[in-house]
C-alpha cells in the first residue's frame, strides 16, 4: 500500500512540477538562458512530465505484489529527480555565471536509473508471460 500511494503522490508532484517548470522555462528563463540551456532545460521538463505520467499509470495499475515492482517506482522517481532536477541545476547556475560543475555526473546517473527501471518493468511484463 506505501508503494502505491508513494508512486501516485510523485507521479502528481512531479507533473504538477514540469508545468510549473515549463512555464518558468518559457515566460521568465527564455530571457535569461541561451538557446542551448532553454532546450536542455526543457529536456529536463520533458522527461519529467513523461516520467509523471509512467508513475500515475503504474501507480493506478502495477500490482505491487513483488519487490520488482517497488524497484521499478523507485529507479523511476529517483532516476527523474536527478536527471530533470540536475539539469536544472546546471542551467540556473551557467546562467547564473557560476555553472554546479560537480552536478554534470550526476544527470547520466538519473539517466541510468531511469534506463534500468524502463529494463525492470519490461522484464516483469516479460516475465508474466512465461
Amino acid at each position: 500500500m506505501e508503494t502505491i500511494l508513494l508512486t501516485q503522490v510523485m507521479g502528481a508532484v512531479y507533473g504538477l512540477l514540469a508545468v510549473v517548470f515549463g512555464a518558468f522555462g518559457a515566460h521568465v528563463l527564455k530571457k535569461k538562458l541561451t538557446p542551448e540551456q532553454l532546450n536542455s532545460f526543457e529536456t529536463g521538463v520533458k522527461y519529467q512530465m513523461y516520467h509523471a505520467i509512467v508513475l500515475l499509470v503504474l501507480g493506478f495499475n502495477l500490482g505491487f505484489d513483488g519487490p520488482m515492482d517497488s524497484w521499478i517506482v523507485h529507479c523511476f522517481i529517483y532516476g527523474t529527480l536527478l536527471f530533470s532536477f540536475s539539469i536544472y541545476a546546471l542551467c540556473l547556475s551557467a546562467a547564473n555565471g557560476k555553472k554546479l560543475r560537480a552536478l554534470g555526473p550526476v544527470t547520466p546517473l538519473g539517466g541510468l536509473l531511469l534506463v534500468i527501471g524502463w529494463t525492470l518493468l519490461l522484464y516483469s511484463f516479460i516475465s508474466s508471460m512465461i
